[in-house]
């Protein structure tokens, strides 16, 4: 079960896009392990952006267990999980997790809508009606 803010996700989802829409943001490719410091090193160059700083701010917020839930729903909108293996997906993103989920996040080009298909497994939307 999501046990995160849906505002909050919808909140992160606009963050991201504004922050992938900079023509600066190169992404290099993706590991396979969210513990790979792939991030942190990307991200290195942005620590100044406003964006960025408020989309950490937001996450490092976050409980950690609803951390581990941000990083799983961006797996299950990418489609790594389905919804039925959803507490797989959190556990995994547990016993990986780093102090850098954040930038972990935030550094998948695709983020946004990886993040917004996964609410909408959830029957979540962030349009207003």
């Amino acid at each position: 079960m999501l046990d995160v803010n849906s505002e909050t996700i919808c909140r992160l989802i606009v963050l991201a896009k504004e922050f992938h829409a900079q023509e600066e943001v190169v992404i290099p490719e993706e590991p396979g392990n969210p513990s790979d410091d792939w991030g942190r090193q990307m991200l290195a160059s942005h620590v100044d952006d406003s964006t960025f700083r408020e989309f950490k701010s937001i996450v490092l917020d976050m409980e950690p267990d609803q951390q581990h839930q941000l990083v799983a729903l961006m797996w299950l909108g990418r489609g790594d999980y389905t919804l039925d293996e959803w507490n797989e997906a959190v556990e995994y993103a547990e016993e990986n997790a780093t102090s850098a989920t954040a930038e972990y996040v935030i550094a998948h080009p695709q983020v946004a809508d990886y993040l917004a298909e996964g609410l909408a497994s959830y029957g979540i939307s962030c349009e207003e009606d």
